[in-house]
C-alpha cells in the first residue's frame, strides 16, 4: 500500500568526496530507516576492504564495483519516511562521467540537498550541479556543509563557504538568503538527524528537521494529460499494458486516450479500460504516480517506449524542429552545427541534429553574449535550433515544463542538458 504520507522526490547532489552518499546513509540509519546490524555489516565489510569510515555511504553504494572504488556510479534510489514526508532519496554521483545519472536524478527531483565539504569549499561540479539543478527545474534546495569535523568545528570556517556557495548560487538566479545552510559532519552524525553538541554557535535545524520543512510541489493536474511510455507489455487474456509515470494531468478509466507518435508517426486512438499501480487497481492516476494501463484500441506493436499518452483533444505535441536553451557540460572538444547526438527526452531517445546555434548566454543572468557563434565549447549556455530525425514529442518550457527537458549524450558522455523554449509543431498524419 502506499503511504497516506504527501511523497517528495530529493536528489543529493555535489563534488565528488564531499560526502553525499555518507550524508544519504547517515541520515537513513539515524533517522531509523536502516538497521544497526546492517550498518555493522557494512563496517566489518568498509574495514575489510581498507575503506575504514566508508559504512555510510555503503548504505546508497550497494554495487560492488563502487564499494571498491569509493565513489556513485549509478542513482540509488531509497524510500525513506519522516514524521511528515515518504521520501525517494536519489544519491546523484558527483563524479564526471556519472553526470548522465545526475541529470535524470534532478529532472526527477522536487528538491535538492548539495553537499559541500567545509575543508575543500566550491568546487567546479558544484558549481555544475548548482547550475543544472536550475536548468532541470530544481525549485527548492538546502545546502549542507559537510566534514566540520575536519575544520574543528570552526564558525568561520563555516561562515566562509556559506558565503562562496552563496555567490554561486545568487550567479545562477537563486537567492541565498532564502536558502538553509546545514553545519554537519555526516561521518561522526553532527547534526545530520540529531543535534551537534560541538557547535554551540550553530543555532539551526538539523538536516533532517530542515528536510521536513520542505514544502510539497503542487500536482500541474490542470495541465494536459502526458504519460511517457517506459513499456509496453502484452498480457494473454488481457491486451496490451503500457506502463509510464503521469507526469501532468489525471487519466481515468474510460477515458479516450491517443499515443503519440506511436506506429508510423500517425497517433493511436484507444480507450483506458483499467488503472493499476503497485498491483491495486485505481479509477485515475495523478502526476507522480508510476502506473500500468490496459487500453482497448492498442495493438502490440503500436505503441513503444518513448510515446507519449495524452487525450485526443488536447495531444501530445510533435515537433518538427525545436528551440531550446542548453548547457554544454563534457564535450570532448567543442560543438559545432550539424552535430548529431542522442538525445534523451522523457522516456524517448531520439537523434537529433544542431542546424543552427542562435546565441549564447551568460549562464548566471541569461544575456547575450555572441549572436550565432560558430562553435560552443564546455560551460557555454547557449540557444540552438535542433532538428529531431524521427518524430518527437516535447513541450514547451513555458506550457508544460515537465516535458520540455532533455540531456544530450554521445559516446556514453553527457555533453549536455537543456530544455525546450518554442517549437515547429508537426501536425498528426490522418490515420487511425
Amino acid at each position: 500500500m502506499a503511504s497516506a504520507k504527501e511523497h517528495i522526490n530529493l536528489v543529493f547532489i555535489g563534488h565528488i568526496d564531499h560526502g553525499k552518499s555518507t550524508t544519504v546513509g547517515r541520515l537513513l540509519f539515524d533517522s531509523g530507516n536502516v538497521e544497526e546490524q546492517k550498518l555493522r555489516k557494512l563496517r566489518e565489510e568498509a574495514e575489510r576492504i581498507g575503506k575504514k569510515g566508508f559504512e555510510f555511504a555503503f548504505v546508497m553504494d550497494s554495487l560492488k564495483e563502487e564499494r571498491e572504488r569509493g565513489i556513485t556510479i549509478d542513482l540509488a534510489h531509497q524510500k525513506f519516511e519522516t514524521d511528515k514526508y515518504y521520501f525517494t532519496v536519489i544519491d546523484a554521483p558527483g563524479h564526471r562521467d556519472f553526470v548522465k545519472n545526475m541529470i535524470t536524478g534532478a529532472s526527477q527531483a522536487d528538491a535538492a540537498v548539495l553537499v559541500v565539504a567545509a575543508d575543500d569549499g566550491v568546487n567546479a561540479q558544484t558549481k555544475e550541479h548548482i547550475f543544472l539543478a536550475r536548468t532541470l527545474g530544481v525549485k527548492q534546495i538546502i545546502i549542507a556543509i559537510n566534514k566540520m569535523d575536519k575544520v574543528k568545528y570552526d564558525q568561520a570556517k563555516f561562515n566562509a563557504v556559506k558565503e562562496d556557495v552563496s555567490k554561486v548560487l545568487k550567479s545562477i538566479g537563486f537567492k541565498p538568503d532564502q536558502i538553509p545552510f546545514v553545519a554537519i559532519s555526516s561521518l561522526m552524525g553532527d547534526n545530520v538527524a540529531k543535534k551537534s553538541e560541538n557547535m554551540s554557535w550553530y543555532t539551526g535545524k538539523t538536516l533532517l528537521e530542515t528536510i521536513d520543512s520542505l514544502s510539497v510541489p503542487e500536482k500541474p493536474t490542470q495541465l494536459p494529460l502526458r504519460v511517457p511510455i517506459q513499456d509496453v507489455f502484452s498480457i494473454t487474456g488481457i491486451g496490451v499494458v503500457p506502463v509510464g509515470r503521469v507526469e501532468t494531468g489525471v487519466m481515468k478509466v474510460g477515458d479516450k486516450i491517443i499515443a503519440v507518435p506511436g506506429r508510423e508517426g500517425r497517433g493511436v486512438l484507444g480507450e483506458c479500460k483499467t488503472i493499476e499501480m503497485h498491483h491495486e487497481s485505481m479509477k485515475q492516476a495523478g502526476p507522480g504516480d508510476n502506473i500500468g494501463f490496459n487500453v482497448r484500441g492498442f495493438g502490440s506493436k503500436d505503441v513503444a517506449r518513448g510515446d507519449v499518452i495524452g487525450h485526443p483533444d488536447n495531444p501530445p505535441t510533435l515537433a518538427d524542429e525545436f528551440t531550446a536553451q542548453i548547457v554544454v557540460l563534457n564535450h570532448p572538444s567543442a560543438m559545432t552545427v550539424g552535430y548529431t547526438p542522442v538525445f534523451h527526452v522523457h522516456t524517448s531517445q531520439v537523434t537529433c541534429t544542431f542546424t543552427e546555434f542562435v546565441k549564447k548566454l551568460n549562464p548566471a543572468t541569461g544575456e547575450t553574449l555572441e549572436e550565432n557563434p560558430t562553435t560552443l565549447k564546455n560551460g557555454d549556455a547557449a540557444i540552438v535550433k535542433i532538428k529531431p530525425r524521427r518524430p518527437l514529442v516535447i513541450e514547451k518550457q513555458k506550457d508544460i515544463p515537465q516535458m520540455s527537458r532533455f540531456a544530450v549524450r554521445d559516446s556514453g558522455v553527457t555533453v549536455s542538458a537543456g530544455m525546450c523554449i518554442d517549437l515547429v509543431k508537426k501536425e498528426l498524419e490522418k490515420g487511425k
